[in-house]
């Protein structure tokens, strides 16, 4: 019943925006906290951008700092992920992944989170 669904993937252009959306259900979403993780072809997952469950506090990676944004719409059940200014090494699958906001707001990593989506292919390229 708790689910998570990433869309909003494709291709861009570098340089290019593309917003990605987590939307969320069978479970009250300003209780839990929400993270975006990516994995490229060889390389580990790894943390993205997290948002507390408040929406006060948020972690990053520092090679999206200044070109991504994270924030969340509990109404809609929904968290997106802006990316701009995207790059080729942007290129992976991003995934949404949520955790109870009862626990310590800490890294964003992604064994800290336990509910996770199907992923969405990002992919930039000229």
């Amino acid at each position: 019943q708790l689910q998570v669904v990433e869309s909003g993937g494709g291709l861009v252009q570098p340089g290019g925006s593309l917003r990605l959306s987590c939307t969320t259900s069978g479970f009250t979403l300003a209780s839990y906290a929400i993270g975006w993780f990516r994995q490229a072809p060889g390389k580990e997952r790894e943390g993205v951008m997290c948002i507390s469950s408040s929406g006060i506090s948020t972690n990053y990676a520092h090679s999206v700092k200044g070109r991504f944004t994270i924030s969340r719409d509990n109404a809609k059940n929904t968290v997106y992920l802006q990316m701009n200014s995207l790059k080729p090494e942007d290129t992976a699958i991003y995934y949404c992944a949520a955790r109870s906001g009862l626990r310590l707001f800490g890294a964003c990593v992604p064994e800290a989170y336990d509910y996770w989506g199907q992923g969405t292919q990002v992919t930039v390229s000229s």
